[in-house]
């Protein structure tokens, strides 16, 4: 039903009836009337009245709707050529014309049989026939076509009425099916387009790099073959345009039918027509094409983002796996090496990660769709960046105060062992003498000096200074080694005030002493005998 309803609604064209118009019953020269009323010829047809009545409605119909609907609405002028012809052929075609006529009358005139007595009988005839012809509009019956030129000019006429205007019925359907055909193109291009941006509108953006290559390609493609489409259609129309154009560029005295004219506007009106719909396209396309690009760039920065997410966060895990202090100077200044080397492995990624969200940053300059979805992530890149920067330092920071701490203990416990070694090194029967006792002081005091460069701080400002790093096995390594100091420095006081008495003892002057009265210089004293 639809399909037939398109065919009545669908106007004639001239391929329709090509064939009729071709047989020549009925022509639109192109001439005008002196008010600008376009003119119908019918010239003389033997087989006038064998025409079928659809095969001549059909062309009637086709022929009265070329002129512009301002021309159409002046009227038709007619004119009926049977100057070789019986009453009888112009009675039929008045009754035909009168009674199919499809367009708006104004005159029309007959050009009578020139026979003597066929003109005779098509006076008597007209006078007794015209209320049956039914037409509200003159007829007037001219003898010649001298007659005719004082109704129309001659520049508005055929050869064949005595007239200048040029026309040439194979030209003219060549023309107009050329014109047709265009129209047709211009609007079966215009539909193309529309379908195109129509497919366009609703394709959904595909979710990954490969799809939406395929995508702008295929879309890229058809959007280039649309775009030859639109070059041949204007081609087209510029050489039917040259075409129509061609008698006055030929010649200069030539001009241009009222119709002829009338087909250049249409023509200009349609290549109008395509521009402006290329036009459109082509902002659209732009549009589309823009959208597809930067889906694009987002599809390639969210694969990119994943594999340097993923990086990084591989990186960050093994950072947190750095949990050790150390335990030594060894220790800790092997995983200071370690850490050196993750943060050496972590240069590419993080680098990668900086370029990815300064790339992302620019998308988002450049207005690109997607800032919704490609701020985050750049945000997140950056924060990654700066995690695994600030825990780098943090543990640079651990391992440094570890390293010193260690140092520290370990000049301490070193300078506990020398200490120990001296005090034991220092021979009993050496110190019995002033000289031995001062010898063994000095060699204290020299060492106790250097106690500042080995020993720990006091434990309260050690507790402090470490106290980030202290743990329990540390502490208590720690506390151990201060205990240590402790004693040390306790063996080194107590040595000092020994020999210092031992010194103090050898330096006292010699007093006589008178002996005891009981006592007997051949009988030693039990106490005498006891050792220093």
């Amino acid at each position: 039903t639809d399909e037939i309803m398109q065919q009545e609604i669908r106007p004639l064209v001239a391929v329709d009836i090509i064939e009729q118009l071709h047989r020549q019953f009925a022509i639109l020269s192109g001439g005008r009337g002196k008010d600008g009323a376009p003119i119908i010829t019918f010239p003389e047809f033997a087989g006038f009245s064998d025409i079928p009545d659809e095969d001549f409605l059909n062309v009637v119909t086709y022929l009265t709707s070329i002129p512009s609907l301002e021309a159409a609405s002046i009227g038709f002028i007619i004119i009926i050529d049977r100057r070789r012809d019986k009453w009888s052929a112009v009675k039929a075609s008045l009754t035909r014309i009168a009674g199919a006529f499809p367009g708006n009358l104004q005159l029309v005139f007959v050009l009578r049989p020139s026979r003597f007595i066929q003109r005779t009988i098509a006076d008597i005839g007209i006078k007794l026939y015209r209320d049956d012809f039914k037409m509200k509009v003159p007829i007037i019956m001219l003898n010649s076509v001298s007659d005719l030129h004082g109704y129309i000019d001659k520049s508005q006429l055929t050869r064949e009425l005595g007239g200048t205007l040029e026309y040439g019925h194979s030209q003219w359907i060549h023309h107009r099916t050329a014109i047709e055909n265009f129209a047709m193109t211009v609007k079966t291009t215009a539909q193309m387009l529309q379908t195109f941006g129509t497919d366009l509108a609703e394709t959904e953006l595909p979710n990954d790099v490969q799809c939406t290559e395929e995508l702008l390609t295929a879309h890229s493609d058809h959007h280039s073959k649309l775009k030859d489409e639109l070059k041949l259609a204007v081609k087209q129309g510029a050489t039917l345009l040259t075409c129509i154009r061609e008698p006055v560029t030929r010649s200069a005295n030539s001009k241009l039918s009222p119709d002829e004219l009338e087909n250049v506007a249409t023509v200009e009106r349609l290549l109008a027509q395509l521009d402006e719909t290329e036009k459109a396209f082509d902002q659209f396309w732009t549009k589309h094409h823009l959208k597809l690009e930067q889906c694009l760039q987002l599809r390639h920065f969210e694969h990119d983002f994943r594999e340097v997410k993923l990086a990084l966060d591989n990186l960050m895990e093994a950072q947190a796996g750095f949990a050790d202090i150390g335990d030594s100077v060894t220790r800790v200044e092997h995983l200071l090496r370690e850490q050196k080397q993750l943060e050496e492995k972590g240069q590419e990624p993080l680098e990668k990660a900086q370029s990815l969200a300064l790339h992302g940053e620019q998308l988002i300059q450049n207005n690109h769709y997607a800032v919704d979805s490609i701020r985050p992530k750049c945000v997140e890149l950056r924060r990654i960046c700066d995690d695994f920067t600030n825990e780098t330092k943090k543990k640079y920071d651990i391992l440094g105060k570890s390293l010193e701490l260690h140092k520290q203990l370990d000049k301490a416990s070193q300078w506990c062992e020398a200490g120990v070694y001296l005090l034991a090194s220092q021979a009993v029967d050496k110190c019995q003498t002033q000289e031995g006792a001062e010898t063994a002081l000095v060699e204290i005091e020299k060492f106790l000096v250097t106690a500042k460069e080995h020993q720990l701080s006091n434990p309260k400002e050690f507790y402090n200074q470490f106290d980030m790093i202290l743990t329990p096995e540390i502490k208590a390594n720690a506390q151990r080694i201060l205990q240590k100091l402790e004693d040390v420095q306790e063996m080194f006081d107590k040595r000092q005030v020994s020999l210092k008495k031992l010194a103090a003892k050898q330096t006292r002057p010699v007093q006589p002493v008178a002996p005891h009265p009981e006592s007997s210089p051949k009988r030693a004293s039990p106490k005498t005998t006891r050792p220093a």
